[in-house]
């Protein structure tokens, strides 16, 4: 069993590669839930200023390999019956305890797309929408506080999403289909 980490900025496509994924039988785990949880329990409105409040108080609490700590359990118990993606790999630390964990079993897709895309993407989104300048803060806060360009450039495969979402499903089929025949990197 395997442990597929997808990363990516906010807008690139991540959850949809990781729907397919899960479409193809990988049992998901979704680190922003920690977030949106976190958010409900504390009766607060989820919008971007609560969702990054929540985000940075647990990496003070738990350290920049929160998401990741605090997910290891759930991943564990998946991988007893299936392979697992994990939608949404933050920081370089995270990176590090996932890779140190799961060694050879653990492999990065990095999602890319243009800024002017995902930033357009993202004020059009149903759930959870962002304003032109929350995007770019969000962009600024994800490379400055999180460390999220190294898993990025670490990547093990990069998906393109610069087009249509039928292109991002093929492509990320492919990258399925690499790794079911072990192909580790392309």
């Amino acid at each position: 069993m395997r442990v597929v980490s997808i990363v990516g900025m906010a807008g690139s496509g991540k959850s949809e590669v990781s729907r397919v994924f899960e479409n193809l039988g990988f049992a998901r785990v979704r680190f922003g839930d920690i977030t949106d949880e976190e958010v409900r329990r504390r009766g607060l409105e989820l919008n971007e200023q609560n969702e990054r409040r929540v985000r940075e108080e647990l990496r003070r609490e738990h350290g920049m390999s929160a998401y990741a700590k605090l997910s290891l359990r759930t991943i564990d118990s998946l991988l007893k019956s299936a392979d697992v993606v994990v939608d949404g790999l933050y920081s370089w630390e995270e990176y590090t305890l996932l890779k140190n964990h799961y060694g050879e079993r653990f492999t990065v897709v990095a999602v890319w797309a243009s800024p002017q895309t995902r930033h357009l993407r993202l004020t059009q989104r149903a759930v959870r929408p962002l304003k032109p300048d929350e995007a770019a803060s969000r962009d600024t806060a994800e490379i400055e506080q999180t460390n999220k360009g190294g898993p990025i450039a670490m990547a093990d495969f990069t998906i393109i999403n610069d087009s249509s979402l039928e292109a991002l499903e093929k492509r990320t089929r492919d990258v399925v289909a690499a790794l079911e025949q072990g192909v580790l990197h392309a």
